[in-house]
């Protein structure tokens, strides 16, 4: 069974995209998908008003082929750490103290990132079932975008931090470990920790295979008219999503007035002029900028509420023609981070190319660190195992144009073979 398409909506507090990750839940359930509602971020219960239901953390059927769920971040806490307390018994055992109870637990911070990988290996893995079949789309009312990268980074960070306490070396190690004590005397742990890493590192494996996976993209939602800075923040969102290897499918506008939405009547209200005329003109600007589809949400002069007002933004926000749906979304098969060899040119370079759409000069950062290179795009950083070439190159140059950071590698002669 394939793995279900999964759209993590994110935006702004106050940008309405718990309402339109709801209205398009809506729309991929009545094309025909069974779908499941992530509630991850909603405090105040929007999801809720907006559906006329209490959600509760087991998905329940509010409309055919749609169903919703609501994290609980305590509960997804004490399950986690029960599961990891388990694993730790033999610890608790050498210092002869008893484990927490479930009941002592609490959710430290934190734990609001942990609840969402949860549930994405949960509902968002291949094979996962609901009452009807399996999911096929999962449409997550996720945090502000800074919020869901510090989430979606998780699980590569924890990896890399698993790999330097217990390195590579020491697990193949792991069955000469009578020989290298009694001749060696090379100390090595016991074997209760290389199985509790062996465990971590494929939780960690089946949330990266969900955060990674192809059909898992971003729905960004602004509030329109967005000021300069708002747009800057959005342009610097967009490249900290591509930094992290996340890609945005759209962008949804919303909000805005009768007349720049073309569907919708203008009104004759000379108040509404200007601020019409900014709408447009920023509706202009974003789709002359971005590289996806910019698509335009009327406001419909009242707060969202009910299935008609869901219906009607999902089908304000439903692509257009030529254009793919969030079930339907077929991302580029094309490798997205490139190693270039020029090697045979007079430049003698490899040149790893690594897309940033959204990125400024000013805003780079970039050091070498051993084989790790650390890169930084604004608020947003990222360390990059380089890929076994290049660790025997030496950083020469890097360059950003089209949303493109090209960073030259020169082969270092002391590591390079010769001939």
């Amino acid at each position: 069974m394939t793995a279900p398409r999964v759209v993590l909506v994110s935006g702004n507090g106050g940008s309405g995209r718990s309402t339109l990750a709801a209205a398009t839940a809506a729309l991929a359930a009545a094309q025909g998908r069974r779908t499941l509602l992530l509630a991850a971020d909603d405090p105040h219960r929007t999801v809720d008003r907006l559906v006329g239901a209490a959600l509760e953390t087991a998905p329940a059927e509010l409309a055919p082929g749609l169903w919703a769920a609501r994290l609980d971040p305590q509960s997804a806490f004490r399950d986690a750490a029960t599961r990891l307390l388990g694993r730790a018994k033999p610890l608790f055992d050498l210092l002869g103290v008893d484990p927490l109870e479930r009941d002592e637990l609490s959710a430290l911070p934190g734990a609001g990132h942990l609840a969402l990988l949860d549930a994405l290996r949960t509902h968002g893995a291949a094979g996962t079932h609901s009452a009807a079949g399996g999911w096929d789309t999962v449409v997550v009312d996720a945090p502000p975008v800074a919020e869901l990268l510090a989430a979606l980074a998780l699980p590569e960070q924890l990896d890399r931090y698993l790999g330097r306490l217990v390195p590579e070396q020491r697990q193949a190690a792991r069955a000469l470990r009578p020989v290298l004590a009694a001749v060696a005397g090379v100390p090595m742990p016991a074997d209760w920790i290389f199985e509790a890493r062996s465990w971590a590192a494929a939780e960690l494996a089946q949330v990266r295979a969900v955060t990674d996976a192809p059909g898992t993209t971003v729905r960004l939602v602004v509030d329109a008219p967005a000021g300069p800075h708002a747009v800057a923040a959005l342009r610097s969102a967009r490249a900290g999503l591509a930094l992290h290897g996340q890609r945005v499918e759209s962008l949804l506008v919303n909000r805005l007035l009768p007349g720049v939405v073309p569907s919708v009547p203008q009104s004759t209200d000379a108040i509404a002029g200007p601020l019409r005329q900014a709408q447009q003109d920023q509706l202009a600007v974003l789709r002359a900028e971005w590289d996806v589809p910019v698509r335009a949400v009327p406001h419909l002069g009242h707060e969202p509420q009910g299935w008609p007002d869901l219906d009607a933004l999902g089908l304000a926000g439903k692509a257009e023609p030529g254009e793919s749906e969030p079930g339907e979304y077929q991302p580029s098969a094309s490798a997205p981070w490139a190693v270039q060899d020029l090697l045979d040119t007079p430049d003698r370079v490899l040149v790893w190319r690594i897309p940033l759409p959204g990125a400024e000069r000013p805003d780079l950062d970039l050091v070498r660190r051993g084989d790790d290179l650390v890169l930084g795009v604004g608020a947003y950083r990222r360390t990059l195992t380089l890929p076994s070439a290049l660790r025997r190159c030496t950083v020469s140059g890097a360059a950003l144009r089209d949303g493109v950071l090209a960073v030259r590698f020169t082969p270092d002669p002391q590591l390079w073979p010769r001939g």
